[in-house]
Parts: structure tokens; C-alpha cells; sequence
């Protein structure tokens, strides 16, 4: 037969050609707005302080005491949570991946190691985050996150709101801000928490309200979460990755809300080393987290 004859060949795959990929996955950063305490071994009292004061006439020489001091305590609990993995890298020899790995090397100076850990972090921070707002007893948690601590039924104001919308969504963020105390009304901390996907609809629902004060550069995309400043509003919005697949909307005071830890660094630290014993590259990740609310009834949540 005239002509090349490959028909003994395999087609060719130029696996080496194209850039390794790796899984993006958003980190979680609830606790960049709210207040971190370290330090935790276990289980501690968040003491809180509250004054009751009475003004009176003052004319005269006497006068009567009146007000109080109110102490009390909430306790916050940190669970463990740890990772540990080992990957035999010579599993790689037979496939292309093995020839990132210079000749004679050790394994931990394959190429792929700093998007392993890259990656090891942002996962954890990801599963972190999802922790601080999902986690339940009942669902053999040792703590409870924010969804259970900011529900109706724990001392939050619950505002009966659908499931949000991007034309719905503006009327709803106001709702909440008029429902929460006149106490907290003035705060620079005051923030919404919802999804990152109803985040979107927000921004869909300013676009669609014709808002000529909304900047679209204001808006802050890290990965782990977008946040917004509401128009005309001592108000930040935040959707984060710990609502994902929730439609679950609260309002209230971020430094409130206290993430407990044993180390702040633990929370996005980790050990790589190379096991010559195993022949292996190992990870370990260990640490404490724990979520209170100091005043639940300063919130507002649609429960949802």
C-alpha cells in the first residue's frame, strides 16, 4: 500500500503539551468580618456586660439609685478538626505526571506540589467556612453553627420573607434592616449574609432598579466571598460560601458573632513533609473551631 502505514500505532495524546489544571475551589472567610478568639482549648464563657440606666430629675440634693448591671454568659465550644493524607508519588512514574518530577529528585519537589498545597488550604478554608454555619448536633456535630444559632427560635427576629429573588431581593434587605433594634440601627458593623448566588441576584436587582449611585467596581469578588456597601446604608452585604445551596438571609452586628479557635493561624496552616519511612508525601491539618453569638436578639433572619 502506497503512502505511510500507522495502523500498528496508537493515536497520539500530547498529554505533556497542555498546562496541568487543578480544580478551583472558593475558600471560606466569614471570620475576615467578624470577631476571632484564640485560644480555646475546649469549651469557654463569652461574658457579657449589659447597663441599664436611668436618668432622673435632677433638681434637689437626693436622689435615688436606680439602673442596674446585667452579666451573663454564653459559652462557645470548639470541636476538632483534622486531615491527614499520604500520597506515594512513584505512582506517578508510569503515567506522564512523573516527568514534573526531575531525575534523582525526592518526591516533595515535584512540580504539582505547590498547587497541591495551594489547593489543601483553600479546601480547608472552604470546609471551615461551611462548618461555621452549617454545623448541627444533630447531625453529630459537637457545636452548632450560625444557621441554628441565628434561627428564629434562639432569639433572633424572624422576618417572613420568599425565596429571594433578584427582584425581591432589595425589598427584603430593607425589611430586615427596619426590623432590627433601635439599639443596633447605628452600628458600622452591620451586615448581611446570604449565598453567594442570591449575592448575585442583589447585584442583578441594583442593575434592574436603574440605582445611578451603584459603582459596579464597589464590589469586591476574592473567591471566598463578594461583598457589596448597600446604597444609602450603614450596611454591608456579603455572600459567602457557607451558604451554598441556602437561601437563608440574616442582618445584624458581624463583631457579634465570635469564631473560637485554639490558634488563628491553624485555620489556614498546615504541615507538608516527606516520609521516607512510608515513601510518601504527607499532609496533616489539625484545629479547633467554634461559632457563638453574643446577642442573637440584634439579628434578623428569614429562617429559610
Amino acid at each position: 500500500m502506497p503512502g505511510f502505514n500507522v495502523s500498528a500505532l496508537d493515536n497520539f495524546n500530547n498529554e505533556l503539551a497542555g498546562e496541568l489544571l487543578v480544580k478551583s475551589v472558593i475558600a471560606g472567610s466569614t471570620a475576615e468580618y467578624v470577631t476571632v478568639k484564640e485560644g480555646i482549648k475546649y469549651k469557654e464563657p463569652l461574658n457579657l456586660q449589659e447597663v441599664d440606666l436611668q436618668i432622673q430629675d435632677g433638681v434637689g440634693c437626693v436622689t435615688v439609685e436606680s439602673g442596674s448591671v446585667t452579666y451573663t454568659q454564653r459559652d462557645i465550644e470548639v470541636c476538632q478538626r483534622s486531615s491527614h493524607d499520604g500520597l506515594c508519588l512513584r505512582d506517578l512514574d508510569t503515567k506522564y505526571i512523573g516527568l514534573l518530577g526531575p531525575n534523582g529528585s525526592y518526591p516533595e519537589t515535584y512540580a504539582f506540589v505547590e498547587d497541591y498545597t495551594s489547593q489543601l488550604v483553600a479546601n480547608f478554608q472552604k470546609k471551615n467556612d461551611e462548618f461555621i454555619w452549617t454545623a448541627t448536633t444533630g447531625g453529630g456535630d459537637c457545636v452548632n453553627g450560625l444557621n441554628t444559632l441565628l434561627a428564629s427560635g434562639s432569639g433572633a427576629t424572624f422576618v417572613s420573607q420568599s425565596a429571594p429573588t433578584s427582584d425581591n431581593l432589595l425589598d427584603q434587605i430593607d425589611e430586615q434592616l427596619e426590623s432590627l433594634s433601635v439599639d443596633v440601627q447605628d452600628r458600622d458593623d452591620l451586615t448581611v449574609f446570604m449565598s453567594i448566588a442570591n449575592f448575585r441576584k442583589y447585584i442583578v436587582g441594583l442593575r434592574k432598579a436603574n440605582n445611578y449611585f451603584y459603582d459596579p467596581n464597589t464590589v469586591e469578588n476574592r473567591g471566598s466571598l463578594m461583598s457589596a456597601k448597600h446604597p444609602f446604608a450603614n450596611l454591608t452585604i456579603v455572600g459567602t460560601v457557607g451558604l451554598a445551596g441556602s437561601n437563608r438571609i440574616v442582618t445584624g452586628p458581624a463583631r457579634h458573632i465570635v469564631i473560637g479557635t485554639d490558634l488563628v493561624s491553624d485555620l489556614d496552616n498546615f504541615q507538608l513533609w516527606y516520609d521516607i519511612n512510608g515513601d510518601k508525601l504527607k499532609h496533616r491539618i489539625v484545629t479547633k473551631l467554634g461559632v457563638q453569638v453574643a446577642y442573637p436578639e440584634f439579628w434578623t433572619t428569614n429562617n429559610l
